[in-house]
């Protein structure tokens, strides 16, 4: 079976309560209950991790390397700074899609530079919850 990292960077835990006007209402936990749903229709595992530590989400990039066929990555504040996170990417060699809940280029300057992005097959910006959704159909959707 198809395996599917789904990485989620710092405050993602906040989901719900943080700025829902912003980054919407529902949960962490409920964004990856609707992906996983979505995936297993395609015939896709998901498993999910959180974390608010770079170095953690660096780890968790390494393991994929051999653990997984994608990865959906929501890098979270880290986009924008972290070189260590995008040579994580650039190394593991498997298809990574950046995703934001948020439209980044509508928001303030320093959001609409990724240092991620660069490395990604593709990254997808402002559709809410369902940008993981449309990243996973970029990773595996029909032909």
């Amino acid at each position: 079976m198809t395996k599917l990292l789904v990485l989620h960077g710092p405050n993602l835990n906040l989901l719900g309560t943080r700025e829902p006007e912003i980054y919407g209402s529902l949960t962490l936990a409920e964004i990856d209950r609707r992906l996983e749903e979505a995936a297993f229709e395609r015939g896709v595992e998901v498993y999910s991790i959180q974390s608010n530590h770079e170095g953690v989400l660096i780890d968790a990039l390494h393991e994929a390397a051999t653990k997984a066929d994608g990865v959906i990555f929501n890098p979270g504040g880290y986009t924008h700074t972290s070189v260590a996170l995008r040579d994580a990417v650039a190394a593991i060699g498997i298809p990574v899609v950046e995703v934001h809940l948020s439209n980044v280029y509508a928001r303030e300057a320093f959001r609409k530079k990724s240092l991620i992005a660069p490395v990604c097959q593709g990254r997808i910006t402002g559709f809410g919850w369902r940008s993981y959704l449309l990243a996973l159909e970029a990773l595996w959707g029909a032909e």
